[in-house]
């Protein structure tokens, strides 16, 4: 069966970081990094060449084979800073009515400067999503 593309690389987040430009983007990345850190009580990771996760669950595909992936993460994109947010997160739309000049698809958060955005507000969604993913998916 294939293998996940995005799964954990021994690339260093660090090293991955160090390369972004411009430096604002840059620095966004360590502050998400951070706090995917403190969120999971766990060291980031590389999943896949582009995005910088911590902590994981696993879940059961459609064809019954099972694949990890990261609990929190986010990719430091050319466009903007992407958040990955899993699960139903209750009362989602009254966060992001607070949280500042973002778009938002199906579970991806995009923000181009974090310094625009209220980071409490940030921080409780990715909370709520990793509450709504734990639920989902329990060990």
């Amino acid at each position: 069966m294939a293998q996940n593309k995005t799964r954990a690389t021994d690339v260093s987040p660090n090293d991955y970081i160090a390369a972004i430009e411009p430096a604002q983007k840059r620095d966004d990345a360590i502050w998400l990094m951070q706090l995917c850190e403190e969120l999971t009580g766990e060291k980031a990771k590389m999943w896949g060449p582009s995005i910088i996760g911590a902590g994981s669950y696993r879940y059961k595909q459609a064809n019954g084979s099972e694949q990890e992936i990261c609990l929190v993460s986010f990719a430091a994109r050319k466009a903007a800073i992407v958040v990955y947010l899993g699960g139903v997160i209750p009362n989602q739309q009254q966060f992001l009515d607070k949280l500042g000049p973002h778009k938002m698809g199906k579970g991806c958060l995009y923000i181009k400067r974090l310094e625009q955005i209220d980071s409490k507000i940030l921080k409780q969604l990715i909370e709520f999503s990793m509450v709504a993913t734990r639920k989902k998916y329990p060990d």
